[in-house]
């Protein structure tokens, strides 16, 4: 099974299962499809910083082709990278950008984890769905003061998974990043 690819090739729909994988590097090597570009923007600003904990991300469009995100937690920051494609149009063909983002922990203010609990007919509970959110200190990009109702909003990183996208695997280490971060949250930095 795969979808229209950007460019015309073809893209599996169902993308590899990262979850097995504790290391940052195998994880997006079996995830991504451009894992280098990924781990270079990671390496100029890890600098042998040890990777705590990671969660992945990625998604086809129609648009813009392929949509990649990877966020790390060293234990004092949070490294954001986004790899998307650049629509038709926008570049030549084949043009992609790639962003990083690096947030310290101390601008988390808050850690919100929910859970969708399904129960069986013999009783055991699974989770099949994780929404994760991470609040900030900074201000979202708001509109201007006259089209905002209610006053500016804190800026959030979210983060779901599935079973239909992700599976078990990536709904339970999701969790645990979640976990990992609000572990992290609120300690005096040494």
């Amino acid at each position: 099974m795969s979808s229209p690819g950007y460019g015309g090739g073809d893209l599996p729909a169902v993308f590899p299962d990262w979850s097995p994988y504790q290391d940052l590097e195998s994880a997006a090597r079996a995830y991504l499809r451009d894992p280098d570009i990924a781990l270079e923007a990671f390496g100029g600003v890890l600098r042998g910083a040890s990777v705590l904990g990671f969660t992945l991300e990625r998604f086809v469009n129609e648009v813009n082709g392929v949509w990649q995100e990877v966020v790390v937690c060293d234990g004092s920051r949070l490294i954001l990278w986004h790899g998307e494609d650049v629509p038709p149009g926008e570049g030549p063909p084949g043009s992609m950008t790639s962003s990083l983002r690096v947030v310290p922990v101390s601008t988390v203010t808050e850690v919100g984890c929910r859970r969708r609990l399904t129960r069986a007919d013999n009783g055991t509970v699974r989770v099949d769905s994780i929404d994760v959110y991470l609040l900030l200190t900074s201000l979202d990009e708001a509109p201007p003061p006259e089209e905002v109702v209610g006053g500016p909003r804190h800026d959030a990183l979210r983060f779901g998974k599935t079973l239909d996208d992700g599976g078990a695997g990536q709904i339970a280490r999701l969790e645990e990043f979640a976990r990992l971060v609000a572990s992290v949250v609120g300690r005096p930095m040494l």
